[in-house]
């Protein structure tokens, strides 16, 4: 892609002033609420109901696949 910058042009200032990233410390209540909120995607795949959801719907794609290979 061509770079069509010229100069160091800052992005426009709407009056709001907030803190940049490194400049922001975390306390430690929003710590600990975002660590019970993240747990992410291998929490989710140990909960039972999806496993056997996912083992159910992956059967009948074997089932379907081996029909269509060997029957067809």
């Amino acid at each position: 892609m061509l770079d069509t910058t010229q100069g160091d042009a800052a992005p426009p200032d709407d009056g709001r002033r907030s803190a940049s990233a490194h400049e922001r410390r975390v306390t430690d209540e929003e710590w600990r609420a975002t660590d019970e909120e993240r747990q992410g995607c291998l929490f989710a795949l140990s909960q039972p109901p999806l496993m056997i959801f996912l083992a159910v719907i992956g059967t009948l794609i074997l089932m379907a696949s081996l029909h269509d290979l060997l029957l067809l």
